[in-house]
C-alpha cells in the first residue's frame, strides 16, 4: 500500500477488451463479449476505484470537482481548472481492438487488426468511450497491435482526435510495455528509434512502460524530429494526475486517506465482500430433476474429485493479489458433510496421465454425491498464450465420464476457468445431473461453491460470453470481422451476431426458483418529428441519430418477476431489443440494460427500465454512422416481449 511505501497509486486497470474470441487468453480479465456490460463495468471499477462519490452522476463536466486550483501552462493545451481529486488513478487498456496474444504464428506485438467502421462504431470503442465520458478515467492505456495499418500507439486520429478531443480524456495516455520501442523494431512501421519516439508523441502519447523514450527522446530532439512543446505537453498531462492524486500534498499519512492501512486490507467486511461476489457470479447450467441443491438429510458422504478441486492459486485467476483466506472447494464442503473423501484425479490441470483414475472412480462409486472440479488455470490461459481446443485438457474429460458412469448418487460438474470450454459431452450425458460455472471465483470461491451446492444461497448468474464447440477453432482468430458472412460461411461473433451452433448461450444461468416476465407497459409506437435537407433516398428505412432529438423520446418500461420456486433468489433481468424488419448489419438482439433483484418465494417483484430509442434501437451503418431503423422494434425479457413501433412524420425538403 502507498501509505507504508509497497504500492504507488496508479494502477492500470481495468481490462475492458471485448471478449471476442473464446481462444483469448486474457479473455478472463475481461467483464464479457457484450458492449453494454462492459461499458458498465467499467464505468463502475473507475468511479469506484478513482473514489468519485455517487453525487457526481448530476453533474455536470465543469462542476466535478473538489477544492479546484489554477492549472495553466504557457503554450500548453491546459485546463483551465483541476477536475475532480483522485484516490487513485485508473486506466482503461487496451485501447483498441486487441483480443489476441499468441494465435499460430501471429503475436500481439505485430498483430495487424483489420476492423470494419462499422465495428469499430458498435463493438469496440463504446466501453472505452463510457469508460473516459461516464467514468472519468484518468488515464488510457494504447495496445500493442496496429488498426488497419497503423500502430494504436502512433495513431493521432485515435489518441488524440478520439480520446481527448471528442471524448474529452482529463489525464495522460501510456503505452503498453515496450509498445513504442516494437513499432520500429518489430512492426518496421518508424524506421528507427526516434521516429517511433516522435510518432507517438506527437500521436498523443504521454509516456510509455518502459525504457525507450528515456533512451531515445533526447536524440529525437536534437535531430529537429520533436519539438520541446511537445514533452512539455505530455508532462502536463502527467503531473495533472499526479497533482490530482495528492503527491505534492505533504505527509500522505496527514491527507485524507492518510489513515489507511495493511489492518484495512484482511477484514472480516472484505472478505463478506468477497464472498458475496463470488456467490454472485457462479452460474448454474444444468440442473436435472432439480438434484441441487443437495438434501443434507440425504446425502451422508461426498467425493470430491478433480485438479482444481483443492487448489487455492487456481482460484485466483491473472494479474491476483495475495488472498487473505482462500477457501477451496474441498475445504468448504467439509464444514457441510463430515465423511467426505479426495482424490485430484490429474496430477494437474494439463492431465496427461491416468495414473490417478483408479483413486478417483473408487471413491465415487463409495459416495452418496460426486463433485467433479475441473476446467483450466493459467498454463492453459494467460497473457502472451492463447487456447488452441476449446475442450477440456488432456484427459479430463474421460476422468469425468468414467467418475460419472462409476458414481451410485447425483454427479455435479463444476467448472474452474476464465474461457468458455466445450463440455457438450457432460450437457448431454444424463448421468452428470448438474453443471456449473464458476469463473475464477477468488479466495471465498470455495465458500460460495459450497453454499450453493446445498442450498444455502440461491444461483443467479448468467453467463457473460457464448460458449462455442469445439469446431469454433476453424475459425481464423485473425479475423476481426463481428458479423457474419454468408458467402464465405464465415458465422459471425458473440451472441450479437454469431450464426452457428453453441453450447451455453450469452446470459444464460438456472436457478432453483423459476420465474416468469410480465411486462406491464402496453406495445405502443412512437413518432419521431423530423425535417432534413438531406433526407432523400433512404427515408423509408432508417434516420440518422444526429439528426433525432433523442432526449424527447426516451420511456420508462415496467415489468414484473414472478418468483414461482420456494426459495427467495437473487435474480439477473437482461432486457434486450431487436429489429424485427430486416436491416443489414443489425444485431440478432442486443442487451440494453440489466439489473439484479432479490425476489421472494412465490412472488412477485416490479422492475422499471429507463429506453432511450436512440441508444438502445439504433445500429451501425458501414461507414460508421449511428442510425435508428423504422418500423418494429422489440424488448425483450426472456421470452416475453414488448412491441414498440417507430414511425415517422417526414417533411422531405428536395
Amino acid at each position: 500500500m502507498y501509505n507504508v511505501g509497497q504500492a504507488g497509486l496508479t494502477f492500470w486497470a481495468p481490462n475492458i477488451n471485448i471478449f471476442r474470441d473464446p481462444r483469448w487468453g486474457r479473455g478472463q480479465e475481461t467483464p464479457g463479449e457484450d458492449p453494454l456490460l462492459t461499458s458498465d463495468f467499467a464505468v463502475a471499477f473507475v468511479r469506484g476505484f478513482q473514489g468519485e462519490n455517487e453525487s457526481h452522476d448530476t453533474m455536470d463536466k465543469s462542476q466535478r470537482s473538489g477544492a479546484r486550483r489554477e492549472l495553466k501552462m504557457e503554450g500548453v493545451n491546459s485546463l483551465q481548472t483541476e477536475p475532480s481529486r483522485l484516490m487513485l488513478s485508473a486506466c482503461c487498456k487496451h485501447f483498441t481492438a486487441y483480443d489476441l496474444d499468441s494465435w499460430q504464428g501471429y503475436a500481439r506485438y505485430t498483430f495487424n487488426a483489420v476492423v470494419s467502421e462499422q465495428d469499430l462504431k458498435d463493438t469496440f470503442q463504446p466501453p472505452f468511450q463510457r469508460c473516459v465520458q461516464d467514468g472519468h478515467a484518468s488515464c488510457m492505456m494504447c495496445s500493442y497491435n496496429q488498426l488497419n495499418g497503423v500502430p494504436v500507439c502512433a495513431n493521432y486520429d485515435l489518441l488524440t482526435q478520439m480520446t481527448r478531443n471528442d471524448w474529452g480524456l482529463e489525464g495522460y495516455i501510456t503505452s503498453d510495455c515496450d509498445a513504442v520501442a516494437i513499432i520500429s523494431e518489430d512492426q518496421h512501421y518508424a524506421t528507427c528509434a526516434e521516429d517511433a519516439v516522435t510518432d507517438v508523441l506527437k500521436a498523443g502519447m504521454d509516456i510509455n512502460c518502459g525504457t525507450y523514450l528515456l533512451q531515445n527522446t533526447m536524440s529525437a530532439i536534437k535531430q529537429g524530429k520533436l519539438h520541446e512543446s511537445v514533452i512539455d505537453q505530455a508532462l502536463f498531462n502527467l503531473f495533472s494526475i499526479r497533482m490530482r492524486l495528492g503527491l505534492f500534498d505533504g505527509d500522505p499519512k496527514q491527507q485524507e486517506y492518510g489513515h489507511l492501512g495493511p489492518d484495512h486490507v484482511c477484514t472480516n467486511e472484505h472478505w463478506q465482500l468477497a464472498l458475496e461476489g463470488s456467490r454472485q457470479g457462479i452460474v448454474l447450467l444444468k440442473n436435472i430433476g432439480n438434484t441441487l441443491p443437495l438434501l443434507k438429510n440425504k446425502i451422508s458422504s461426498i467425493a470430491v474429485i478433480g485438479p482444481n478441486a483443492n487448489a487455492t492459486e487456481e482460484m485466483l485467476g491473472d494479474y491476483i493479489g495475495i488472498p487473505c483466506n482462500p477457501v477451496t472447494p474441498f475445504l468448504a464442503l467439509q464444514n457441510y458433510i463430515g465423511n467426505i473423501s479426495f482424490s485430484k484425479g490429474c496430477e494437474n490441470v494439463a492431465c496427461s496421465s491416468n495414473s490417478k483414475f483408479s483413486e478417483a472412480v473408487d471413491i465415487a462409486a463409495k459416495a452418496d454425491a460426486v463433485v467433479i472440479v475441473v476446467g483450466l488455470d493459467l498454463t492453459q490461459e494467460r497473457e502472451d498464450h492463447d487456447r488452441v481446443n476449446l475442450t477440456l485438457p488432456g484427459q479430463q474429460q474421460r476422468l469425468v465420464s468414467e467418475v460419472a458412469v462409476a458414481s451410485k448418487g447425483p454427479v455435479v460438474l463444476v467448472l474452474m476457468c476464465g474461457g468458455p470450454v466445450d463440455v457438450s459431452f457432460a450437457k448431454d450425458d444424463p448421468r452428470i445431473s448438474s453443471i456449473l460455472w464458476v469463473g475464477y471465483p477468488g479466495e471465498a470461491g470455495g465458500q460460495a461453491l459450497a453454499e450453493i451446492l446445498f442450498g444455502d444461497y440461491n444461483p443467479g448468474g448468467r453467463l457473460p460470453m457464448t460458449w462455442y464447440p469445439q469446431e469454433f477453432i476453424n475459425v481464423p482468430m485473425t479475423d476481426m470481422n463481428m458479423r457474419p458472412n454468408s458467402s464465405t460461411g464465415y458465422p459471425g461473433r458473440t451472441y450479437r451476431f454469431y450464426t452457428g451452433e453453441t453450447v451455453f448461450k450469452f446470459g444464460e444461468g438456472l436457478s432453483y426458483s423459476n420465474y416468469s416476465y410480465k411486462f406491464v407497459s402496453k406495445d405502443g409506437h412512437i413518432i419521431l418529428p423530423f425535417s432534413s435537407p438531406s433526407y432523400r433516398e433512404w427515408a423509408s428505412d432508417y434516420i440518422d441519430i444526429d439528426d433525432i432529438p433523442c432526449e424527447s423520446f426516451k420511456f420508462t418500461t415496467k415489468l414484473t418477476v414472478q418468483n414461482h420456486g420456494s426459495m427467495d433468489g437473487s435474480h439477473v433481468v437482461l432486457l434486450f431489443s431487436r429489429y424485427g424488419g430486416n436491416f443489414r448489419g443489425a444485431t440478432h438482439k442486443q442487451l440494453i440494460d440489466f439489473k439484479r433483484v432479490h425476489t421472494v418465494a412465490g412472488k412477485a417483484t416490479d422492475v422499471s427500465f429507463l429506453v432511450n430509442p436512440c441508444k438502445h434501437f439504433g445500429t451501425a451503418m458501414e461507414d460508421g454512422r449511428r442510425v435508428l431503423a423504422i418500423g418494429n422494434h422489440e424488448l425483450m425479457v426472456g421470452e416475453t416481449r414488448l412491441s414498440v413501433s417507430l414511425k415517422t412524420n417526414f417533411l422531405i425538403r428536395l
